[in-house]
């Protein structure tokens, strides 16, 4: 099953308006789309049951990019540094109060469990399992280097910042830990490694392009 035409419509009108008036645009409705997609691929590799709760995991997909809102018409959006615990809680508590009354009882029950389980180190429903695994993937590869490189951006930090925190992951081990911790799956995790050989040649251009540039 997939979710409703109607609720989806809804959801993808929220994540692209700031309280009823304003434009967000595309990116947030992107973000949650593209996130779909990939649990849909995820999903026909057999890794979990195959009576998979889609509906669940869609409007999850969606909820994790509802824009919190902090003070009148200002936005806070998903590009924030949160940590994935935080991320979860926010998500279910705004899917409750920004659509709660429009969504079946029973699938916003469901979902809301979903999400606060995603963070745990051992999560107890499959579903979350696979939905940790497609967030965390997020961190790895050109994509990954991308939203670090935006990150900087709105704390004012350019290429060169850029450079130093890769340099930086590489001397602490931080992609070694995230790849052993950050995966329940082997297949996934085996993406994240491609992903991964991929951004440290971009990094490593990065790093030269910059050196030549110094006087």
């Amino acid at each position: 099953m997939s979710l409703q035409p109607v609720l989806r419509k809804r959801l993808e009108q929220v994540l692209s308006t700031v309280e009823d008036h304003g434009s967000l645009g595309p990116r947030l409705k992107g973000d949650a789309a593209r996130l779909w997609g990939r649990i849909n691929k995820f999903i026909p590799m057999n890794l979990i049951n195959p009576q998979v709760d889609r509906d669940a995991l869609e409007l999850a997909c969606y909820a994790l990019q509802l824009p919190a809102r902090q003070g009148r018409g200002i936005v806070v959006g998903r590009l924030a540094r949160t940590n994935l615990r935080d991320r979860c809680e926010q998500s279910a508590e705004l899917l409750v109060s920004l659509m709660g009354t429009e969504i079946e009882e029973s699938l916003l029950d469901r979902t809301t469990r979903l999400l606060h389980e995603i963070p745990h180190r051992s999560p107890v429903i499959d579903e979350a399992k696979l939905m940790a695994d497609a967030l965390n993937l997020d961190d790895f590869g050109l994509i990954g280097l991308i939203i670090q490189a935006v990150q900087l951006g709105l704390q004012g930090e350019g290429v060169g910042d850029l450079a130093v925190a890769s340099e930086k992951r590489e001397e602490y081990g931080y992609w070694e830990a995230r790849i052993k911790d950050g995966f329940n799956f082997e297949p996934i995790r085996a993406i994240a490694l491609k992903r991964l050989a991929t951004s440290r040649k971009v990094a490593k251009m990065l790093a030269e392009e910059l050196k030549e540039d110094q006087i």
